[in-house]
């Protein structure tokens, strides 16, 4: 099975997306996690562009060992040298040429004739091949081309050294069939093809970069260049973890493999996300938040019975986490059923009947139930019932910005007083790790929110927290003009629901 080899432009193409600007630490971070993905190629930018983007060029190719790290330079002897020696560290170095060859291209931004074109590509990977043994060549706006002149610049720059000859549908004009048929007419007509590998670079303005990356696999092509995300300049590149995943799950059409670390994806993509500042979104293919999440009672049902039934992709083989079932409006009796086992609660069929009528009630008000507000509908009828194992006698709290805080809490059980003394990082944490001294509870905060309920100087506090304890997740709400008060309080809610379950 043949190997295709991905060459992940996210640090250069990637990062000309506006606003996407990355530093020389940011770009080095995200080539870390882009060599633990397993990606073969990283083009750490264009070194010539600025000093800054030279010296992350250098930093990268300085630090990464298992991946080649690549270099973008124009057909110039100028920007040839900075891509050489920002890679002079490099233990896999490559430099990428590219002299766009479109007719438009040619006449308007270029004013260069075919000749001087193909002259001009000869000139420069010779230079090119004489500062480093790996060269890619790009003929820029390739899918624009005429045919007959490209089969010329591909042929003599493999002949002046290239090892990689890439087919950038640069303005992403081209559609899968027709991208497809280019690469295939390269094979057929280009005699010395076979000593190169072919690559394509893919945008997405139709939409269309990871369609016409994959048929242009299908016909030949042994290298795609992607992004993270599929961030780029325009409406971005050819998508990742997009190919990546179509390639692995239809394995039996495309007949290829790659040697990437899928668990590594969902990670590197929320790392790429929070550098650049492009949230993903959410129908994004397989690093978007809902790309493995179901309302639908239909696809609940199904993918609760047979995951396959709805799911071609498991989350993990990404390193994607999430809750697969999304309760809202849409969602039925069988997920709802699951999702009670989950969080712990047993109930006699009238009592899930009772809930999830009140479940549907609050899901045309909202537009997503989380474990919470079940949490809440199930407990709302025995909230009353718990039993006050403990309450609240007296506290007393030390603090300041010069001592540790202390809290020194009294509780009442069975009519007898139980003190308990204890530090914490401030008077609240002090309190609570009082609290569980005194009832011999180890409990984990989850979650605390304190928001106030009235207004003026004298307004309550409302504390709501979560924690955990004994496998289970409790909740506890309490409100008070003092927000210590209101915070004791909730965590007694909380305790005494534990011991309620006990």
């Amino acid at each position: 099975m043949d190997k295709i080899i991905i060459f992940d432009t996210t640090l250069r193409d990637g990062e000309q997306a506006p606003g996407a600007a990355l530093n020389q630490k940011e770009k080095l971070d995200i080539a870390f996690l882009l060599e633990r993905l397993g990606v073969d190629v990283i083009e750490a930018g264009f070194p010539v562009s600025s000093p800054g983007d030279f010296e992350a060029v250098r930093g990268v190719a300085r630090e990464i060992k298992k991946c080649a790290v690549c270099g973008l330079s124009r057909a110039i002897p100028k920007d040839i040298d900075a891509a050489s020696q920002a890679l002079k560290k490099a233990r896999h170095p490559r430099i990428h040429v590219f002299l766009a060859t479109s007719k438009i291209h040619m006449q308007y931004k270029l004013k260069k004739a075919e000749d001087e074109i193909l002259r001009l590509a000869v000139k420069a990977i010779g230079y090119a091949r004489n500062l480093c043994d790996d060269i890619e060549f790009s003929p820029e706006d390739a899918s624009r081309t005429e045919k007959e002149f490209l089969y010329r610049v591909v042929e003599a720059v493999i002949k002046a050294g290239a090892k990689t000859v890439n087919i950038p549908d640069t303005v992403g004009y081209a559609e899968p069939k027709e991208f497809g048929e280019l690469i295939k007419s390269l094979k057929d007509n280009v005699p010395n093809i076979q000593k190169a590998v072919i690559s394509v670079h893919c945008h997405n303005d139709l939409g269309l970069a990871v369609a016409n990356s994959l048929s242009a696999v299908q016909n030949g092509a042994r290298q795609v260049e992607c992004t993270i995300n599929g961030i780029g300049e325009r409406a971005g590149n050819a998508s990742m973890e997009e190919i990546v995943m179509g390639l692995k799950v239809r394995r039996s059409s495309f007949g290829v493999k790659t040697f990437i670390h899928t668990k590594e994806i969902y990670k590197t993509s929320r790392m790429v996300s929070k550098l650049t500042g492009f949230v993903v979104a959410p129908n994004k293919a397989i690093v978007g938040l809902n790309a493995f999440r179901h309302e639908s009672g239909i696809h609940q049902d199904g993918v609760l019975k047979k995951r396959s039934t709805y799911e071609i992709i498991k989350a993990e083989d990404v390193g994607f986490k999430v809750e697969g079932m999304v309760l809202g409006k849409h969602s039925g009796r069988h997920a709802f059923k699951e999702r009670l086992k989950k969080l712990g609660f047993t109930l006699t069929g009238i009592e899930v009947d009772e809930a999830f009528e009140k479940f549907k009630l609050l899901a045309d008000k909202k537009k997503e139930i989380f474990n919470d507000d079940i949490t809440a509908i199930v407990q709302e009828d025995i909230e009353g019932k718990i039993p006050e194992v403990w309450s609240l006698d007296t506290f007393m709290i030390s603090s300041g910005n010069r001592i540790q805080p202390t809290a020194k809490i009294c509780l009442v059980s069975k009519r007898k007083i139980f003190e308990g003394v204890a530090s914490g990082d401030g008077p609240v944490d002090a309190c609570y790790k009082a609290i569980e001294k005194i009832t011999r509870l180890k409990c984990q905060l989850l979650d605390y929110s304190l928001q106030s309920v009235t207004r003026g100087e004298d307004a309550q506090g409302k504390v709501a927290l979560r924690l955990k304890a004994k496998g289970r997740e409790f909740s506890g709400s309490a409100s008070s003009t003092d927000i210590i008060e209101a915070s004791i309080k909730a965590f007694l809610q909380a305790i005494n629901k534990i011991e309620f379950k006990k």
